[in-house]
């Protein structure tokens, strides 16, 4: 039995906060017993409301502090008028799960839906699930490419849910209170003669269990420590001693987790022996286990359509959706993310094949989700002349999921996933939103927020594009379907609306109704008209318009999906140089109907496309109602970024460059950790630098700078940083971005 500490709070220093620990256990419980650890391998096994395979219930037995207690729970639930489990109903199914608490140690991350919306570094497992003679087993396997891939998407799941949330030092006061919602998987691996894996996965609480893991890496731990910390407990694995019989994989990594929490029990033993226990005792006392929600079954429903094998996952699936979209929300990104994918794998199990579109609908769900990437868009829509561009992925994408049969579908389907009366154009749009720009997400973080409230605002869906009856128009060069589209080709117009509109939210060029603030004059950030993003994108690729869709076609033909324009970030409007060399030749540009390739240059230098000239090529005659003077302002012109050798960025000499990272097999993220320790260091030489000329400087009559040239490339460097740093600001209420005020 577990003693709790007096009564008297603990006071703990952590990190730069205090931390009152009201509760902390004495005493660690031991390891299970082999026998109670048996007895629920055989009540799971013989129990009628459960649905797992034998290995599945090791996992369970291993995982639970109290087998004996799972093992009573099934022994007393063999029918379900009195069943001692959990049971939940959700439409078509019923999940049953076991209540117990678990060694923290046994829990492996689960897909993070928090993050699922953004650009990973190492794709999501392959989840698929498991169904036996005709009946759902409450299981998942998850398919990796090898063990690697599995230890780089723990080691990403905790570190990324760690950027976003954190629960420490509630975790560390009080321990876990709230249940994580747990389930049985099978981790596979495709790499030839890689043994396949069985654990416990936490699909919800995910981040209750990185912040445990925080917590055990210590007050000073980093996020991306933590993080080792999980990957290195959680598939270490145990020797096979040559003189035993072999055992699988499962149980090597159990055996060698066993290990590690008989080190911490002794670790604790040490640490807790004073009259209080030392903070690193907390630690360990409040991590050691948490509460869980182990499912173990699921039944069918028979109204449901579903096949077996995809009834638990989508049971559980389900019940996330209503906790994380109704009450405990999962931002709206993530949100649309999950609400769009489930609604379209529900259609494609139940109305596909009635449709005729079993296999059409599935390699696009495969492609929606990530599964399948820009590249196999030809293959998928049977047609070689589509480009395998991110962009061509997206007319594909946005063509097939707005045609009025699927639509309405879809549209019917989210409504029930989200529990709403009603969806609207705009609601639709926000959906397909982060489906869209799923290739380019990560590249393009800084203006994803605003990209995402312009597809809320309703995106590229004009009332053309919706219709019925046209298809997509493949080129190689987006501008050579202009006139084809001016002669009244509708193909080659929505075409252009979907590509050139999709581009110009991606970078910034389009944005929400609500964030345009109104001006005469050809400014940046200025737009002549408010209008919605589907009103001007409609407006764009109206019939006839020559402007609009020119400023659609370039757009499309300049979009790249691997880094922002000059147009998109805020360095222009403040007058400052582009970021790096590359950045120099990519931007979007404005109109001149005269010219013979449509770019409008002032002195051979071409003018950069701004929003207002968006806006205004979408209705000119709305525009210059709104505008006193009909002409445009002159062109708001913005230097170029310094070339390397010029005053103030110095060329690299040879051989100092950064040490190429091909032999690096750590995670992407692990790496980004480190150079963000170095860029910390670097800022530290660099304070250390200016506090030494300050120190030099005193008493000296001559200025510290004489050169004004030496202070100016300096100081153009630190704005550099500065600028940069708030281009990678991390995401936090309080940095919402303030809307202009009415049309002043």
């Amino acid at each position: 039995m577990s003693k709790s500490a007096a009564a008297q709070p603990i006071t703990v220093e952590w990190g730069k906060e205090q931390v009152v620990v009201s509760d902390v256990a004495r005493e660690l419980p031991d390891a299970s017993k082999v026998d109670d650890r048996a007895k629920v391998v055989r009540a799971g096994t013989a129990s009628g409301l459960a649905s797992l395979p034998e290995d599945a219930w090791h996992a369970v037995s291993r995982a639970s502090i109290n087998p004996e207690l799972v093992a009573m729970q099934l022994r007393r639930s063999e029918d379900a008028g009195g069943s001692l489990l959990l049971e939940e109903h959700v439409d078509g199914a019923t999940l049953r799960s076991v209540h117990t608490r678990v060694w923290l140690t046994e829990l492996f991350p689960g897909i993070q839906p928090r993050t699922g919306q953004n650009a990973l570094d190492e794709d999501d497992p392959q989840v698929l699930g498991m169904a036996e003679d005709g009946r759902p087993q409450a299981i998942l396997r998850y398919r990796y490419r090898d063990r690697a891939h599995l230890r780089k998407h723990i080691w990403q799941t905790v570190e990324g849910t760690l950027t976003l949330n954190s629960y420490e030092e509630s975790i560390l006061a009080r321990r876990v209170t709230r249940a994580l919602i747990v389930h049985p998987a099978v981790f596979e691996f495709e790499a030839e003669g890689e043994e396949p894996v069985h654990a416990l996965v936490a699909r919800d609480g995910i981040t209750r269990l990185a912040s445990a893991w925080k917590i055990l890496a210590g007050p000073g731990a980093t996020q991306a420590r933590a993080a080792e910390l999980a990957v290195e407990t959680l598939t270490a694995e145990r020797e096979q001693p040559p003189n035993e019989p072999p055992k699988p994989r499962s149980q090597r990594w159990a055996l060698s987790r066993e290990q590690r929490r008989g080190a911490l029990r002794e670790e604790f033993g040490r640490e807790s022996a004073g009259e209080v226990p030392s903070l690193r005792a907390i630690q360990i006392a409040q991590t050691y286990a948490v509460p869980a929600h182990i499912a173990v079954g699921a039944e069918a429903h028979h109204t449901g359509l579903l096949p077996a094998a995809d009834v638990f996952d989508d049971a559980l699936r389900s019940i996330l959706a209503s906790v994380h979209v109704e009450f405990k929300p999962w931002d709206a990104a993530a949100q649309n993310l999950e609400v769009a994918t489930r609604a379209l794998k529900l259609v494609v199990q139940t109305r596909a094949r009635e449709w005729g579109m079993e296999e059409l609908l599935g390699e696009v769900y495969a492609l929606a989700v990530g599964r399948r990437g820009e590249s196999d868009t030809p293959d998928i829509f049977q047609d070689a002349r589509i480009p395998g561009s991110s962009l061509w992925r997206a007319v594909y994408l946005l063509h097939v999921l707005t045609r009025p049969r699927l639509f309405d579908e879809l549209r019917g389907r989210a409504k029930e996933i989200k529990n709403e009366r009603r969806m609207t154009i705009k609601g639709y749009a926000g959906l397909l939103g982060p489906v869209v720009d799923k290739p380019w997400r990560g590249q393009k973080k800084s203006v994803v927020k605003q990209a995402l409230k312009a597809w809320g605002n309703g995106g590229v869906l004009s009332k053309d594009v919706l219709c019925e009856g046209w298809i997509p128009v493949p080129a190689d060069d987006f501008t050579s379907l202009v006139e084809p589209a001016l002669n009244g080709d509708d193909d080659a117009r929505c075409t252009l609306a979907l590509a050139g509109g999709t581009a110009l939210i991606a970078d910034k060029l389009i944005t929400s109704n609500v964030g345009s603030a109104l001006s005469t004059r050809r400014e940046p950030g200025k737009v002549p008209f408010r209008a919605d993003a589907n009103i001007v994108v409609a407006g764009l690729a109206r019939e006839g318009n020559a402007l609009g869709l020119w400023t659609l076609a370039l757009a499309a033909q300049r979009f790249q999906a691997d880094r922002l324009p000059r147009n998109a970030g805020s360095r222009q409007e403040f007058g400052l140089p582009g970021e790096d060399d590359a950045s120099a030749g990519y931007q979007h540009v404005a109109v001149d109907l005269e010219a013979p390739d449509r770019i409008r240059r002032v002195e051979g230098t071409e003018v950069p496309l701004l929003t207002w000239d968006v806006v205004y090529a979408s209705d000119e005659a709305r525009a210059q109602k709104a505008v006193k003077d009909a002409q445009p302002a002159a062109p708001v012109l913005w230097p170029s970024p310094r070339q390397p050798g010029e005053q103030g960025e110095p060329e690299s000499e040879p051989g100092a460059g950064p040490a190429p990272e091909e032999a690096d097999e750590r995670p992407v993220g692990q790496r980004i950790a480190d150079q963000r320790q170095s860029l910390g260091r670097s800022l530290d030489q660099a304070q250390g630098a200016l506090a030494k000329l300050a120190e030099l400087d005193q008493g000296r009559s001559q200025p510290l700078f004489t050169d004004r040239d030496e202070w100016a490339g300096l100081r153009e460097s630190a704005i550099h940083v500065l600028k940069k740093l708030e281009d990678f600001r991390p995401p936090m209420e309080e940095d919402e971005e303030a809307e202009p005020d009415g049309d002043a």
